[in-house]
């Protein structure tokens, strides 16, 4: 009932011999540093890029609800306070349908763009992970027209580490005009 394999003794040679060679070892040891080191290159660099993709993200989402939150203020207001006619100035006065909220500002302090209705007190429209610079509010209304404001800024994001996937700017532009 029990099979028997018949081995030749060329075979049992080989059955017999146990472990590696030297230059065995040292070409899987190789192999399996080159293996490991390209693994952990390849997830720095996609952790790298994540992190910028992240910083720009940031960047672009900040700049553009800053933007619309003042084209839209702008939109439904009644008139222009401030800068006059044909001027540029770093901030933005206004008064809107609603009473209360009169005027309604815009400005740039600390780095944080911020935006006060009526007698309230100012609000943060960025967050503390970017800074603003630059603002300019450019009254281009002319006489016996509706206002228009052209709004620039800038938006870098708060590099503190020093690492270049965390520097990021852009620039902001834009106008509105009231109804």
């Amino acid at each position: 009932m029990f099979l028997r394999l018949r081995v030749s003794k060329k075979h049992k040679r080989v059955f017999a011999r146990k472990g590696f060679t030297l230059v065995e070892l040292l070409l899987y040891v190789a192999i399996v540093s080159l293996m490991v080191s390209t693994i952990v290159y390849f997830s720095i660099t996609i952790l790298e890029a994540r992190v910028k993709n992240q910083t720009i993200a940031e960047v672009e989402q900040q700049g553009v609800q800053v933007m619309q939150i003042i084209a839209q203020t702008v939109r439904n207001s009644t008139d222009i306070n401030a800068p006059a006619q044909g001027t540029s100035a770093a901030t933005l006065s206004m008064n809107t349908y609603t009473g209360s909220n009169n005027p309604t500002i815009f400005d740039v302090s600390g780095g944080v763009i911020r935006m006060k209705e009526g007698s309230g007190s100012p609000v943060p429209l960025t967050n503390s992970r970017v800074t603003v610079s630059g603002l300019t509010f450019q009254n281009l209304s002319r006489a016996n027209t509706p206002g228009v404001i052209r709004v620039q800024f800038t938006i870098t994001y708060i590099n503190n580490s020093g690492r270049n996937e965390y520097g990021f700017s852009q620039v902001f532009s834009g106008s509105a005009s009231l109804r």
